[in-house]
């Protein structure tokens, strides 16, 4: 009778607890352990108080809506190790106390603009080893904390500049085993790692895949002139000859009409003629101003030698005419000196 009692308490508790039957519940460190467990989808009835979330090696393909509503107060959510192939937009928008999102090892293709919106604590982003192919333009509105962000081992082949640089607070970002184009559409990414390195920022770096005479080579030591010899038929040519024209993504908006705006062959749309002759404007002009400043500092070396001259002939004129009444009265003693210093 005893031991029915005891376990009638344990399953009560158990039940106001409201921990998932797979999965093991802290209550001092608020975690909910549910690893290893086979879950297709984020368990329901989760403790409401807890903080860390450990949901990794299960076959979660799909997060719905409303899976987090119950479980407000997250830090910690880990889904690595799953089946997630997309996320949809606003499936994590009720943690906005979490810091910590990994979703590593799952098989996301795609990351759709504002996928992250609404997490104003999220502070490390680990997105490595899926097959992304494509990241947006925005993680999402207040994700501006994020100081931590993981794109290895995917199928990058670039990335627009204008998310890095909504992304003020980043001080680590990993780009490791991708196979990035360093072509013109990686220049405004190069200007944007280099400043980050500079502001003290750290980073893997970026490693080209191509094009072929560029592989394996660094992108930071690629050197800039390389860009400005980019083919016409790419439409953020424009980068290479104006470094104000800093982001990407307004080309592609302004030229990309051949695709749909996610296609990933984007990049390569309408001729753009206009840059090159800019540039051999901004040459002749040079050449011009170099050829007037030099013209003048030779007219100016001109006019002093025929000064020069000329002063030189009037001296030599005078000092004869003083000497000529000098020499049949003057003593040789007194002409010395003088023939002497003009020697």
């Amino acid at each position: 009778g005893n031991w029915l009692l005891v376990w009638s308490v344990v399953s009560l508790a158990h039940m106001a607890h409201g921990c998932p039957d797979k999965c093991l519940c802290h209550t001092t460190s608020k975690t909910a352990d549910c690893k290893n467990r086979g879950f297709t989808e984020i368990p329901a009835h989760l403790p409401p108080e807890i903080q860390i979330l450990q949901l990794q090696n299960n076959r979660i393909w799909r997060i719905n809506q409303n899976a987090f509503t119950a479980t407000p107060l997250l830090k910690i959510l880990d889904l690595s190790n799953n089946s997630l192939s997309s996320v949809a937009p606003g499936a994590f928008q009720k943690l906005r106390y979490l810091q910590v999102l990994n979703l590593t090892r799952n098989l996301m293709h795609y990351i759709e603009n504002k996928t992250f919106s609404f997490l104003p604590h999220l502070k490390e982003l680990d997105l490595s080893s899926n097959s992304i192919i494509r990241l947006p333009e925005t993680f999402g509105n207040s994700t501006g904390n994020i100081t931590l962000l993981s794109v290895k081992h995917n199928k990058l082949q670039k990335m627009e500049r204008i998310l890095l640089e909504s992304l003020p607070n980043l001080k680590v970002v990993l780009f490791k085993d991708n196979p990035w184009q360093c072509n013109c559409n990686i220049f405004g990414l190069k200007l944007w790692l280099e400043s980050f390195l500079y502001r003290g920022g750290i980073s893997d770096g970026i490693i080209c895949s191509a094009p072929g005479i560029r592989k394996g080579k660094d992108l930071l030591k690629v050197p800039y002139e390389l860009f400005g010899a980019c083919p016409l038929r790419t439409a953020h040519v424009h980068l290479a000859s104006s470094h104000h024209h800093g982001f990407e993504h307004r080309s592609s908006l302004k030229h990309g009409h051949h695709g749909e705006p996610g296609d990933s062959g984007r990049a390569s749309c309408e001729p753009k003629p206009k840059p090159r002759p800019v540039s051999l404007r901004h040459a002749i002009a040079t050449v011009v101003i170099t050829g007037v400043v030099c013209g003048i500092v030779c007219l100016m070396m001109l006019a002093a030698a025929v000064y020069g001259c000329a002063y030189a002939a009037i001296t030599a004129k005078c000092h004869k005419e003083n000497l000529a009444p000098v020499r049949p009265h003057g003593a040789p003693e007194e002409k010395e000196p003088f023939e002497s210093s003009l020697a």
